[in-house]
């Protein structure tokens, strides 16, 4: 029961969050922040797992097709199709949700218990829409930019890596990238993404917001927080490729 208690909070804190802004200057002022807090602030870490995560699929890809009836521009494709689909949405918004869903949890979180939740709500403002609502929006906005990010590097880390190692020549891997190409897979890939970035934002805006207790309480809270969003992230990823694959 518990569980469906924790949904239905769940419910509603995202159903608080539709309400008309007290001041639309205060909420366009925390959304770029949130915006610049998650994009820029997650940059170097996308950069170096997209980048690292392309080379080892070109290496562990060559290791598999070593048959001489194969050619070796269809490692670009395994690499770009495998990066595009599964990679880049998947890996990288699982590592956000350590990184983004973590902090997110325990600002909010630390602002509850030190009460200054409850001193925003005797001023007269929605903090579910105002402390929330432009986290979840900036996630949405900037976390499939990310993803884009990351796609584009995994693919020029996986060439970068080919090309150095005298797996395949560059033209070769050119050739395999834009062979048999389908659009479907990049706009399965931003569906993907927005998904996720909802579930990144959302989830851990929830355990943060309900925290009861101490410092404590605040550290198992971003810890629930990045454990559910994985479990999530997980399952919709399924849900998704069940649905449109």
């Amino acid at each position: 029961m518990k569980y469906f208690g924790d949904l239905g909070k769940y419910l509603l804190m995202i159903k608080g969050m539709f309400s008309r802004p007290e001041n639309f200057r205060m909420y366009w002022r925390e959304f770029m922040h949130q915006c610049s807090e998650i994009g820029i602030g997650s940059l170097g870490i996308v950069t170096i797992i997209s980048v690292f995560m392309g080379a080892v699929s070109t290496a562990q890809t060559a290791y598999q097709l070593t048959s001489p009836l194969i050619q070796k521009y269809t490692i670009a494709m395994v690499v770009r199709d495998t990066v595009i689909l599964e990679f880049a949405p998947t890996l990288v918004c699982i590592v956000l949700a350590g990184v983004v869903g973590s902090k997110i949890a325990g600002e909010l979180g630390n602002m509850r218990v030190s009460e200054q939740i409850d001193a925003l709500e005797i001023m007269g403002i929605n903090t579910k829409a105002y402390l929330i609502g432009p986290k979840i929006l900036a996630a949405i906005v900037v976390i499939p930019m990310l993803v884009v990010l990351a796609a584009g590097l995994g693919i020029w880390g996986g060439r970068l890596a080919g090309t150095l190692t005298g797996i395949l020549s560059g033209d070769e891997f050119d050739k395999g990238l834009l062979s048999s190409f389908d659009p479907y897979n990049a706009f399965f890939c931003m569906a993907k993404a927005y998904t996720f970035a909802f579930i990144i934002s959302s989830i851990p805006s929830y355990f943060g917001y309900y925290v009861n207790g101490g410092a404590l309480e605040i550290g198992r809270a971003s810890t629930r927080s990045v454990v559910v969003s994985c479990i999530a992230i997980l399952f919709a990823d399924y849900t998704l490729a069940a649905l449109l694959l």
